[in-house]
């Protein structure tokens, strides 16, 4: 009987972008239950709101993918926040889940954990040879304690935790507020902003050379099932596509599918980002038989076409 069956399961963060994929992932596997706290009743910041919430529902297995999350304006701005509310939250969820006997925790984290200049692929193993990049570090290295919280309370008390390293993801449903969102949103939607109103230039950020590697959510939501049902030791794993494209790359990737013919134009006064960002993903097919299946280019064009059937028209120009 695969592991999942007859559990009860509680995802955190169930209502957003990825968690709406997991949750119709995990339903595939037939759990006894799968729970979605929501923010409204349940500030996973605060510590008597988890110890509420795991007293009422009492899972077997918790998925952690809440946190706040933002593009590299926001993340910029809000430095305090990114690492205050991600680090509490980890810092509560993963305690309480032992001391409430919770079987497994399994903990999404970031390729913001990385140092700024990791060999490229990233290996698991380069993890802790230098600093994030500071754009995102309190972020990266808030999910980060996640990983060494999970670690020692594996070694102390045997506590099954598992942790993610996850690059950015794409697909439908994305956050699409240019305020918040992550590069491929944010471009798909000036490009559509652009071409509606007939602008005959887009202003990106940086110079378009750093380099991004992509996740379709629907793949992360696979990938993190098959490692709740099979991998359970301490060590991190990459989640990834295992493919590079440059900013400018991408840029010209959506322009041509969104039928944008204007110029782009790179504003190098603001932050480029992490020069480079490319994951080893070879532990996650060898350990847990993960593999993304979603090339990158039909990706894009389902995700363009979301955004131009479902939000583009609801969007305020």
């Amino acid at each position: 009987m695969p592991y999942l069956k007859s559990k009860k399961i509680l995802v955190t963060g169930g209502a957003g972008f990825l968690g709406s994929y997991l949750i119709s992932e995990l339903k595939s596997r037939s759990p006894a239950e799968v729970v979605v706290p929501r923010s409204a009743e349940f500030d996973l910041r605060k510590r008597e709101d988890v110890e509420r919430l795991l007293s009422k529902y009492g899972p077997d297995i918790v998925i952690h993918l809440a946190g706040k999350v933002g593009g590299i304006g926001e993340t910029r701005a809000k430095p305090a926040e990114f690492f205050y509310d991600n680090a509490s939250m980890a810092l509560n969820l993963i305690d309480a889940s032992y001391k409430h006997g919770v079987e497994k925790f399994v903990g999404l984290g970031s390729v913001c954990e990385y140092p700024k200049f990791s060999p490229v692929p990233f290996r698991e193993d380069d993890l802790w040879n230098g600093y994030p990049e500071e754009t995102n570090a309190p972020y990266g290295l808030a999910k980060k304690m996640m990983l060494v919280q999970t670690q020692a309370y594996n070694a102390q008390h045997g506590f099954k935790g598992i942790h993610l390293l996850a690059v950015n993801l794409y697909g439908p449903g994305d956050n699409f507020d240019p305020d918040s969102s992550h590069v491929i949103s944010a471009m798909i939607r000036k490009l559509v902003d652009a071409k509606k109103n007939s602008s005959k230039t887009v202003v990106f950020w940086g110079d378009g050379t750093p380099t991004r590697e992509f996740l379709y959510v629907q793949d992360c939501a696979k990938a993190i099932v098959l490692a709740a049902e099979r991998y359970n030791k301490p060590n991190p794993v990459n989640l990834g596509s295992g493919t590079e494209i440059s900013i400018k790359e991408l840029a010209v990737k959506l322009g041509k599918l969104i039928g944008y013919d204007g110029k782009f134009v790179w504003d190098t006064s603001k932050p480029n980002g992490q020069p480079r960002r490319c994951l080893d993903t070879s532990m996650a097919k060898r350990e847990f038989g993960f593999e993304a299946k979603v090339g990158f280019d039909e990706g894009l064009r389902t995700t363009v076409k979301w955004y131009l059937s479902h939000k583009a028209p609801l969007d305020k120009h």
